[in-house]
């Protein structure tokens, strides 16, 4: 009979007590190390029946005036529980840091991550906190600016819309991640999207000129390595240029813009252009020839591949001065976190990438070049008549617009009589040489256009008698800080957008000339007010300017709310077409 009452009782219990829970240290793991740089990793595991809230997830450094603050958490996706987004698995996530001022000592923090959660057996939990202690090398750590909004990722948080970030801030992010394969991939790519844009076109013919200059023994092989010992030198050029850049805050591509600079380079493309003519040849003295020619078997008599990689780093620095929002990304990424490799490595594949037509180019042209004779002469002087264009072209960056036009037209009719465009053919209607005098008449037509234009006070050659636009866009320009702080105070309660712009930089006028001129972008800018910063003397004033919105050249757009406050996110690093700039206007709507 008691051991029929002693399975009763245990029967009665098995029914009517209560689940045994997890104890709170059971249900809840935290952990959490440094990652590489600047991030933290934590993890929480939980116990069997155990769902965590997300919007219950927090984490802050609990010494608040260590210099040092948690930048927005980079949370996984979360599944739908009754209402609420939950984890029902153990998870990991990011916890970037920022610094709030310059410094670069060892810094000890304490994190404090905080977190809530149910059992699926009906208890909740009170939330909890779990602390972490970190000495912080914070010379590796990125800068949180009061005109900058800290680097984050698009991440949801607690069912509200996500953050947008600009495209310079989101190509940063790909560097505070720590994938190095993965970033160099990416910047390979970005390399060769950036080799479609007006930066690297002057190089084509400065490269293709190198070439044809040669003269006989060219091979494709030997084109090939003349076009890789340029795009070497140029990358190493803008790898060079970069790193100083994110350092020191001096980019050497803008300061290579000074006039003498650009007047002597160009002068020796004039230069190369009558050498390409005939009248005399550019090469080294003959007793460097001999010792260049010992120390290497493949140096050759117009001054060997030492020549071309001087060309070559020498075409990154004065011809391209163009920055995009990747090469911004990478000189950001430098000029904050130290990490001069990385961000170096970055910046020489994506030059590689760049270069990638350039090779296809040299490499065909070594292939296909004529033979020596009469065809080898009208390429040497076809080329020739391409580096007067580029020394033209260079000149219009520190000469004004009607100037320029006036040596265009100069070009254009010289060239044209040179093709026999006022020469009688004498009944020769055979041969090369009608169609030669067909191209020069054009030429010469133009020229005269050109010529009437420059003296009407037209300033774009590729539009010579255009009529003014209706309402063209106008800007105010300043050149520093001051100004800048003066009109935002002025223009209170209305949208300002402030445009960096420079006479050498390439994008800048595709700008003016496509983007600015179109209709539909005059009519989206018209509740707001126009502000550019010229910044083509690179003054001290324009550089602190520059500084002051963390950027490193031309073209650049910012834009201001109605308060006069930066609108976080909303740069454009860049050209942008039209449609493009469109988009962007209409986003900043919302914010």
């Amino acid at each position: 009979m008691k051991y029929f009452l002693f399975f009763v009782l245990f029967f009665n219990t098995l029914i009517f007590a209560e689940p045994a829970f997890l104890m709170p240290e059971e249900a809840f793991k935290a952990s959490a190390h440094m990652k590489k740089r600047c991030t933290v990793s934590a993890t929480i595991e939980l116990g069997k029946d155990i769902y965590l809230y997300r919007s219950k997830i927090t984490a802050k450094v609990l010494e608040t005036k260590s210099g040092i603050e948690v930048d927005r958490l980079v949370l996984p996706e979360a599944i739908d529980h009754d209402g609420e987004k939950v984890y029902t698995a153990s998870l990991t996530f990011d916890i970037p840091l920022v610094k709030t001022k310059e410094m670069s000592d060892i810094v000890p923090i304490t994190l404090v991550i905080g977190y809530q959660g149910c059992s699926e057996q009906g208890l909740c939990y009170e939330p909890m906190k779990s602390t972490f202690a970190f000495d912080i090398e914070t010379s590796k750590l990125l800068l949180k600016e009061s005109d900058k909004a800290p680097l984050k990722t698009t991440v949801s948080s607690g069912g509200k819309s996500p953050i947008t970030v600009s495209e310079t801030d989101q190509i940063t992010q790909t560097f505070i991640e720590g994938n190095v394969p993965l970033i160099l991939v990416t910047f390979f790519t970005f390399g060769l999207l950036l080799s479609l844009t007006p930066c690297i076109f002057p190089m084509i013919p400065i490269l293709s000129s190198i070439i044809v200059a040669q003269g006989k023994n060219m091979s494709a092989r030997r084109g090939f390595i003349l076009s890789l010992v340029y795009v070497l030198s140029m990358s190493v050029a803008y790898t060079i240029a970069g790193i100083l850049a994110g350092l020191f805050g001096g980019n050497i591509q803008i300061a290579m813009q000074n006039p003498w600079v650009i007047s002597t380079f160009a002068l020796l493309f004039a230069g190369l252009a009558v050498s390409m003519f005939g009248y005399f040849k550019i090469g080294l003295p003959s007793s460097w020839q001999t010792r260049l020619t010992k120390s290497s078997e493949k140096a050759s008599s117009k001054g060997g591949y030492l020549g071309v990689a001087i060309m070559g780093f020498l075409s990154a620095l004065i011809v391209g001065p163009c920055v995009a929002p990747p090469l911004a990304g990478a000189l950001v990424y430098i000029g904050q976190s130290g990490d001069a490799l990385l961000g170096g490595a970055a910046l020489f594949v994506l030059s590689i990438g760049m270069g990638i037509p350039l090779l296809l180019i040299g490499t065909g042209a070594g292939k296909y070049m004529p033979r020596p004779g009469g065809w080898m002469d009208t390429v040497s002087h076809i080329f020739g008549v391409v580096m007067l264009s580029i020394a033209i072209w260079m000149l219009s960056r520190i000469l004004h617009p009607s100037l320029t036009m006036l040596l265009w037209a100069a070009f254009l009719i010289i060239i044209s009589i040179y093709l026999g465009a006022l020469e009688s053919l004498q009944g020769n209607h055979k041969g090369i040489k009608p169609f030669l005098k067909g191209i020069g008449i054009l030429m010469l037509a133009y020229g005269l256009i050109l010529f009437y234009g420059a003296i009407k006070g037209e300033t774009n050659p590729l539009a010579p008698v255009s009529e003014k636009a209706a309402t063209p866009l106008e800007f105010k320009t300043i050149h520093s800080s001051e100004e800048l702080d003066a009109l935002l105070a002025e223009n209170k309660g209305k949208k300002v957008m402030l445009d960096f712009y420079a006479d050498w930089c390439t994008a800048c006028k595709e700008l003016d000339e496509i983007t600015f001129k179109d209709p539909a972008v005059i009519q989206s800018l018209n509740h707001y007010v126009l502000v550019r910063a010229d910044v083509t003397a690179d003054s001290d004033s324009e550089k602190a300017l520059t500084k002051r919105f963390n950027l490193f050249g031309p073209p650049a757009m910012i834009f201001f709310n109605e308060s006069g406050k930066l609108i976080q996110g909303g740069d454009l690093i860049g050209y942008k077409d039209p449609q493009s700039f469109i988009t962007h206007i209409k986003t900043l709507e919302t914010k």
